[in-house]
């Protein structure tokens, strides 16, 4: 009975999850144990070859006990190879903790037979109220009692693990963290098949959806897999097999089956070791709207920083706000079409970028506009940002003997009045004064449209601004409705008797643009877009390349200057994408990665809060067409230098 009360001490089993027979959603359950919360599943990643529970605690309404696995190589195990184990494992690991002590199964990887020092492990076992000690067959001891020989059907991955009192079967151990942010729109788990099934967690409280993630032991990074391990969320605009896709729309989320294929640019992390969690919020279809008002399929989610009611920014909003705030999150993916990484990156202060056009492919997404649709990845550090970049984007070339020696700045940001703040400008300079001693060299002050005027084809507008003016709203707007409105109308139409799906005021305005100016509009909207790409690439000498250092040149420009930007305020209704043009716009139109780097934060008086609360600042770094590659090995430097930091997650940057 002292077992039994033993291995079932603070576990308990208070929520199933998901329907019998839908084939795409987990039917596994959520348990406690020590007040956490676990999801176990009902796919076994291994069986033991009997079943050493007694049957005393193979009780109907809970059927499995925590386990620990652990496999060694030295020929004699002791106490003191167990309890650097156990150390270890509760350093690198926020889903293992002394519960799962409860049971332990010990494998054996080293040659010839070992052998296990009872006389000093039983004192260790004791003292972590273990149980059940289970050894690998090959085990001889200088004990009888207390050990329990049995092997595994296939061989497990170090960690916790949760294993059935019946069958023996195995199940992998996943900490389920509420998202209290809003940030993800469908949670999932892995159905060790090369797809994700659908994860439906109810637990205590209202704020969220439960998002389970597997223990970090179970993952060794290798030159196949570097970014094993690393807890990945992605944008509702991908195509992921095994789930449905809603890009924030619950008509076209109902309208459409689980898809049966996982896009490139979101298999190939997965297929680089990334651990895909869940999909995230996205505003609908990936076009720009505010929070208030204008989200209205689904919530917006919130953004972590200052005092937790400022606008997330998007499209990207549940990647930027689930890695401003969730430490368990490691990145997350999202698209940029218009700005849809770098807002978000501002807002939250984290890393973010738009790459070079056509960096990864983007098959089996949902478009904006082919040709302007990009694909980023948003992390706390410039380390694990370069880490997923440096992979990711394979197409380009990697080494270069020298970073960029010019540093273009745009003369506009010198002026207090443009940043907003003298405490902003203070942070922008001192970042600008680094990155100059970084780069050996001096910024070079720069007027785009004083250079376009100087140096423009002799057949292009005078105005840069006039030109652009409606160039990136009718690129858009045209594309979307013609390669997504239009079929998804149709869709909709023929399953239910002609009527149309519901769409968000933002997106509705963008398609109507869209039905209006047609073909012939995008067809001149992409020229004139084309003559700037043109331009950056050669008469400017902005966009540069250079054999040495990939990029001639480095143009930065401040992306967010810890102004509040609350989430409730009523600004009245969408208007049209009809911009111009500004810095944010230079990597659209030319095709070239701008990335999102946070260089500090700044204090604001709360009107929510009513106290003070800091926003982060934050610069964009541009480069050549091609030069991403150049860029993480940038700044992955400069972070190592002490010029970029790594951000916490929550209220502040740096508490």
């Amino acid at each position: 009975m002292a077992i039994t009360m033993a291995l079932l001490g603070g576990l308990a089993v208070f929520n199933l999850l998901a329907t019998a027979g839908a084939d795409h959603l987990a039917h596994g359950r959520v348990t406690v144990l020590d007040g956490i919360s676990y999801y176990v599943g009902d796919i076994p990643v291994a069986q033991l070859s009997h079943v050493p529970f007694p049957v005393s605690i193979s009780l109907p309404d809970v059927d499995v006990v925590p386990m620990t696995a652990i496999s060694s190589s030295s020929w004699t195990f002791t106490a003191h190879e167990l309890d650097a184990t156990i150390a270890d494992y509760l350093e690198r690991d926020d889903v293992f903790s002394t519960a799962f002590l409860n049971a332990v199964y010990l494998s054996y990887t080293g040659p010839a037979f070992p052998e296990l020092d009872m006389n000093s492990i039983s004192s260790k076992l004791k003292e972590a109220q273990t149980t059940l000690f289970m050894v690998d067959p090959l085990y001889s001891s200088n004990a009888t009692q207390g050990i329990v020989k049995t092997s595994l059907s296939d061989d497990l991955p170090n960690g916790p693990y949760f294993v059935s009192t019946k069958t023996g079967n195995v199940f992998k151990a996943h900490r389920v963290y509420q998202d209290t942010q809003y940030a993800f729109l469908q949670p999932a788990v892995s159905d060790e098949e090369g797809g994700y099934r659908a994860l439906s967690v109810t637990s205590e409280g209202i704020l969220g959806r439960g998002i389970a993630v597997p223990s970090r032991l179970y993952y060794t990074a290798t030159p196949e897999k570097p970014l094993a391990g690393l807890r990945m969320g992605v944008k509702d605009i991908f195509h992921v097999k095994g789930l449905r896709t809603s890009g924030g729309n619950r008509a076209y989320y109902s309208l459409y089956e689980p898809r049966n294929t996982t896009g490139t640019a979101i298999q190939r992390l997965i297929d680089l070791g990334a651990v895909f969690v869940g999909k995230m919020g996205t505003v609908q279809f990936a076009n720009g709207d505010r929070p208030t008002a204008d989200w209205v399929d689904f919530h917006c989610p919130f953004n972590p920083r200052g005092d937790g009611y400022q606008d997330p920014s998007g499209s990207s909003s549940g990647p930027g706000a689930g890695t401003g705030a969730y430490e368990w999150l490691d990145i997350a993916i999202g698209s940029d079409t218009g700005g849809s990484m770098r807002g978000p990156a501002g807002a939250q202060g984290i890393f973010g970028n738009r790459p070079s056009t056509g960096a990864v492919d983007l098959d089996e997404v949902i478009p904006l506009c082919s040709g302007l649709d990009t694909t980023g990845v948003f992390a706390r550090s410039a380390r694990t940002w370069s880490d997923v970049v440096s992979v990711w984007y394979q197409d380009f070339q990697t080494e270069y003997p020298s970073y960029p020696r010019k540093l273009f700045y745009p003369s506009a940001s010198y002026d207090e009045d443009a940043v907003g703040s003298p405490e902003a400008l203070a942070l922008i300079e001192d970042f600008v004064a680094k990155f100059e001693k970084f780069l050996g060299t001096g910024r070079i002050a720069i007027d785009v449209e004083g250079a376009w005027n100087a140096t423009r084809p002799a057949d292009a507008p005078r105005s840069l601004a006039g030109m652009l003016q409606y160039t990136y709203g009718t690129l858009i707007s045209v594309y979307q409705w013609l390669h997504l409105g239009v079929p998804f109308f149709r869709d909709y139409a023929a399953k239910h008797d002609g009527r149309t799906p519901y769409i968000n005021p933002g997106p509705l305005l963008r398609w109507e643009i869209g039905r209006d100016r047609g073909q012939a509009g995008w067809d001149e909207a992409w020229t004139n877009k084309t003559i700037f790409k043109n331009w950056w690439d050669g008469p400017s000498g902005l966009g540069a390349h250079s054999n040495e250092s990939c990029s001639e040149g480095i143009y930065i420009y401040p992306n967010s200057v810890g102004a509040p930007n609350y989430r409730d305020q009523y600004l009245g209704p969408p208007t049209a994408p009809f911009w111009g043009f500004s810095d944010s716009n230079i990597a659209v139109f030319a095709g070239v990665p701008d990335l999102v780097v946070p260089i500090g934060e700044i204090p604001y008086n709360s009107t929510k809060s009513g106290r003070t609360e800091y926003l982060p600042v934050t610069m964009s770094i541009v480069a050549a067409r091609g030069c991403d590659l150049m860029v993480a090995s940038m700044v992955r430097e400069m972070e190592i230098q002490g010029v970029l930091k790594p951000v916490a997650a929550g209220p502040m940057l740096y508490p």
